[in-house]
């Protein structure tokens, strides 16, 4: 599994506009077959931040998704709403998804 997290600063005028405006590339990456996931959240530390976690099932389906016209459309939308160029990290890994974390189990209530 290819596993991309990403670091999306944007410009405060547009910290609104953010997620409106990748709503069609998210949508559309998530229809993607090798597509295992593809998430937003943001950054409690700085509110201009937002944080993609993304997953593809192969090296092969990675590639299909960065040669799409949606990553290419969504490319030239987020150029005029980030204020730097995004940190990445793309590393590929064992498993076909979320797994359960041993350390931590929910107490009854």
């Amino acid at each position: 599994m290819i596993f991309i997290a990403v670091k999306f600063t944007v410009h405060s005028a547009d910290r609104d506009n953010w997620l409106p405006a990748v709503e069609d590339f998210t949508l559309a990456t998530r229809k993607e077959p090798g597509n295992v996931f593809f998430e937003w959240s943001y950054s409690v530390e700085n509110p201009d931040q937002f944080v993609l976690l993304e997953a593809f099932a192969s090296p092969e389906a990675g590639e299909a998704h960065v040669k799409s016209q949606h990553f290419a459309a969504a490319m030239d939308t987020m150029a005029d709403l980030v204020a730097q160029t995004p940190e990445i990290i793309n590393v590929e890994v064992p498993g076909e998804g979320w797994s359960r974390m041993a350390e931590l189990t929910p107490r009854s209530r």
